[in-house]
Formats: C-alpha cells, sequence, structure tokens
C-alpha cells in the first residue's frame, strides 16, 4: 500500500481488468541426429547456411540430418534446433597452444583432427595474441598456409581469424568474451573452445600452424540410448528438456541408423510427456509398395505424431546428385509454412513438397483407402498439381485426436494459456481474480476464433469459460487452487468432400 504523508495530488497506475496472452511459436522444430561435426548442445540455425557453418554438410550417405535441414527451410521453415547426437566413448580432439592456454574441439569425433590453428602476434593492440583458425573435410597433404595461399586446394571449408585477443579478464577483448556467448554459454566458433583450466601463465607463443592432435576418438553409431540418455549426458532428448528450448514445438529423428523404431518411439513419448510438441516418423527405407500396409506403422498409437511414407527424392545439397531421403524435413518445413500463411488450425496437407524431384513409389487411391484410416499420411504424385502430402492424420486410435490440425491446435491453446496466465500465481484466489481470469482466456480465445481456429458462427458456440464456485469447492479454495473449465470448439479439415449432384428436369406447368 502507498504511503501519504503529505497533502496534495496523487498519481498512481493500477492493473485492472484482463491480461493480454500472446500466443506461442508453433513451428519452431528440433531435429536429433549424426552430424559431420560441432557441438553437442542443442544450436539454433535459421538457414541451410547456418547448419554447414555449425555443423558441416552431407558426409555420408545413410545419415540424412543435412537432407533434412535443407528440405525444412525449402518448404518455408524459419527456426531450427539442431541437436546433433554422438555415441558413448568419443572425445573431442585438442592442442595445448602454450601460456596455459588448451584449444579444445567443441564436439567429439575425429572430425577434430582436422582442425588447423595458428598462433600471431595481435595486430590491434601491443599485448594481443592473434588466433587463426581452418577446418578442411578432407586434411591437405601436403599442409599449407590457407590465409597465405589464397589459392592452393582444397580449400578448407571454414576460416576464421580472431585478433586482438587479450588473457585480461578485464579487458572487453579477454578471449573468453570474445569466443563465448555469454547469453548461451556457446562457442562463437562452430570449431573450437578456448579455456585456461588452471590460469593464463601469458600469451601463447607465436607458432606455425598445426592441427589439433589430442584425443579426436571417433564415437560409435549412436541408438536410442544415445537420443535420449539416462546416464547424465546432456544431449539429445535430454537436452531439449532444458529451459532454453522451451518453445520447440516439433521434434524430428531422420530416420537414424541404429534403432530407428526405437529412437521414433522414445521421441514421440518424450512430446507426450511435454505435452506441447509434436513429432513426425517415416517409413522405413526398404519399404516397397506391396509392404506398404497396416502394420506399418508398428502398432503405435498415440496423438503427438504423424506417419509419412512413402520416401522423396530430392537433390542433395552438397553434390546436387539424385538422393532418396525420408521425407520428414520437408514435412515439418510446409508445417511452418502452413502456420506462418494461415494458422496451426489449417491441416498441413494438400501442399505441394518442394524440392521433391519424385516419390520412391506410387500410391494408389485403393492403396490409401487401407492406409489412411491407420494413420499412414501418403505422399503422392497428383496429375498436374506435383508432389503434396495427401494425408493428416495422427497415429491416434481416439478419433476426437485423429487429426493433425486438432492435436497441434490444442498444443498451441494450451501453451499460449500456460505461459500467459503465470502471472496468477500466488494471486488473492477470490471472485475479483478468477473474472480477471476469465476475461484474459476469453480474449485470447476470442482473437483465435476471429481468426477461423474455432468452430462457430457465435462466441458461445465456439467456446465457454467457467472458473467461479461451480468449479471449486470450498476445499480446492481453502488448498489454494483455483480451476478454470475452458471448453473449445476447433475446426475439424474437410478431408472428404462429397458433391452430391442430381439431374434436373423441367416439369410441364399449368396453363393460366
Amino acid at each position: 500500500m502507498p504511503e501519504y504523508v503529505y497533502p496534495g495530488v496523487y498519481i498512481e497506475e493500477i492493473e485492472r481488468g484482463p491480461r493480454p496472452i500472446e500466443g506461442v511459436p508453433t513451428s519452431t522444430s528440433a531435429f536429433l541426429g549424426e552430424a559431420e561435426r560441432g557441438t553437442l548442445t542443442p544450436t539454433l540455425v535459421l538457414s541451410y547456411k547456418d547448419y554447414q557453418r555449425s555443423f558441416g554438410d552431407v558426409f555420408d550417405t545413410s545419415c540424412y540430418l543435412p537432407n533434412a535441414a535443407a528440405g525444412f527451410f525449402e518448404n518455408g521453415g524459419t527456426r531450427l534446433y539442431v541437436s546433433r547426437i554422438s555415441g558413448p566413448g568419443g572425445t573431442p580432439a585438442s592442442k595445448d597452444i602454450g601460456g596455459g592456454l588448451i584449444a579444445t574441439a567443441v564436439g567429439p569425433g575425429a572430425w577434430g583432427l582436422r582442425v588447423w590453428i595458428r598462433v600471431g602476434e595481435g595486430s590491434t593492440n601491443n599485448t594481443g595474441f592473434r588466433l587463426q583458425l581452418a577446418y578442411w573435410t578432407t586434411k591437405p597433404d601436403p599442409v599449407f598456409d590457407p590465409f597465405a595461399e589464397a589459392t592452393r586446394l582444397p580449400r578448407p571449408q571454414i576460416l576464421e581469424d580472431y585478433d586482438g585477443l587479450s588473457i585480461d579478464p578485464s579487458s572487453p577483448d579477454y578471449f573468453e568474451k570474445r569466443l563465448l556467448d555469454t547469453a548461451t554459454r556457446q562457442s562463437v566458433s562452430p570449431l573450437i573452445t578456448l579455456a585456461a583450466p588452471n590460469g593464463a601463465t601469458g600469451n601463447p607463443p607465436v607458432a606455425d600452424g598445426v592441427f589439433l592432435s589430442a584425443g579426436g576418438n571417433e564415437p560409435p553409431v549412436p541408438g536410442v540410448a544415445d537420443f535420449d540418455p539416462q546416464d547424465g549426458r546432456v544431449q539429445g532428448l535430454a537436452a531439449l528438456d532444458l529451459d532454453p528450448y522451451r518453445d520447440v514445438a516439433l521434434m524430428y529423428a531422420p530416420f537414424p541408423r541404429n534403432q530407428p523404431n526405437e529412437i521414433a518411439q522414445a521421441i514421440f513419448q518424450r512430446c507426450e510427456r511435454r505435452r506441447f510438441c509434436f513429432s513426425v516418423v517415416a517409413a522405413a527405407p526398404d519399404t516397397q509398395a506391396g509392404q506398404l500396409n497396416p502394420r506399418v506403422t508398428n502398432g503405435w498409437d498415440t496423438q503427438y505424431a504423424a506417419f509419412y511414407a512413402p520416401w522423396i527424392v530430392a537433390s542433395d545439397p552438397l553434390t546436387g546428385a539424385r538422393v532418396r531421403i525420408p521425407p520428414g524435413g520437408h514435412v515439418l518445413g510446409i508445417y511452418a509454412r502452413t502456420d506462418a500463411e494461415r494458422g496451426v488450425f489449417k491441416a498441413p496437407a494438400n501442399e505441394v513438397v518442394r524440392g521433391a524431384l519424385e516419390v520412391d513409389f506410387e500410391i494408389s487411391e485403393s492403396t490409401q483407402e487401407v492406409l489412411n484410416p491407420r494413420g499412414v499420411n501418403a505422399i503422392r504424385v497428383l496429375p498436374a498439381r506435383g508432389i503434396r502430402v495427401w494425408g493428416a492424420r495422427t497415429l491416434s486410435s481416439d478419433g476426437l485426436w485423429k487429426y493433425v490440425s486438432v492435436r497441434r491446435l490444442f498444443i498451441f491453446l494450451e501453451h499460449s494459456i500456460y505461459e500467459g496466465t503465470q502471472w496468477v500465481v500466488f494471486e488473492p484466489n477470490d471472485d475479483t481474480l478468477w473474472a480477471r481470469v476469465k476475461d484474459t482466456i476469453r480474449l485470447f480465445l476470442r482473437s483465435q476464433w476471429r481468426s477461423g481456429a474455432l468452430f462457430g458462427q457465435t462466441e458461445d458456440e465456439a467456446f465457454f469459460i467457467t472458473c467461479d464456485r461451480t468449479t471449486m469447492t470450498q476445499d480446492d479454495i481453502l488448498n489454494g487452487r483455483l480451476i478454470c473449465e475452458i471448453g473449445i470448439a476447433p475446426v475439424r479439415p474437410a478431408e472428404f468432400v462429397v458433391f452430391r449432384i442430381f439431374q434436373s428436369t423441367a416439369e410441364a406447368r399449368a396453363s393460366t
């Protein structure tokens, strides 16, 4: 309460009425899989160029993470967290560069042994040092200075130059400030981290360029225990559970080499526990047209995943050659495109798969008659209409949740209300608060109804909100529980469009 200690006019600001609820992002995606190189910390990339800088390019024809990322951005995706997965036992390469400083590759694997590093004198001040880095996909023989010999081949995939670094913690050029993003605590460089475990003893000595040499052990092919580690390692799903990644709404692992079905199941089970996330799954690569039957979905029954088949043929982002790839990355790009152009309530179907040159095999109408009720979303070649996603179902046997758009609409609404009503906690639990809560939610749902997300010609048909003594007992109130019931009528996709056409004949009319 304010104090009034002298005569005069007092101006006060008070809160009254509803607070606005802002809709949460619906298409921020997370892809999990093996990459050529990079950190194991989930990293936000905003284009395929970003992906290449942080994680490299296509490095193995049986690893589809680069292809999925390229397809995601080509089809309209904008925000993608890439979570590189590594098997146990891998170690990052490193090099003691002197002065108490150790350069270490940002992630495990033999790729770090192809990181070239050179220490020179700083050119911007009298006390600093300069760090020059290069990375080759294939180590050159003989080794050369890529900064001085710009015409020598092969050219490195990455060149970095950090000039004027300091070992003085109070300096704005302190090497940790320059090489570490203070907001995310991730390395600014996609190649190395620089640290002084026992304190810097001085500038590292000027030396010729060398490759990182210690460590660099290649990990084994990861399995479900690496995608969903239970041993304390912070990678994969364990890392995505952390607070910085709360806005991830879509997850996908582009058909891993080891235990793909188990990994897909671990991902959609994690989505079920998180409640605010959805995943996609693709058919196995050896699935043929005759093998595409209702059992192809492994008997999964979940509201939080959608299944797509067949694989598609697209251009390899590195060579341009035609390659067979799982469609999930392209499909999630379509999710993002549909969300941006229409809204999360629009089914992500009857949309062109950009970048798809052909499908692995064609699905006929008679085949889809059997597959569609089982939750297999077909990718079909439609005459004069191109290659399109021709299905919008989840893997749920519950008819209330059989459509992808309905499940994702509820995820969006629930998550938005959850985030937008955090201010209610510890407020006095009385009629005034209940009225504010109802008004706050009503304004949000009204905007969704007007945008076309809810079914009904009036607000009363589209939704209702109850938060009063009919939803709470005296015991609830005494124990600090505020209970609000919200009913929503979602729009559902017009999956079966029926036109009834009949022949109209002119009837004889009596003359007047």
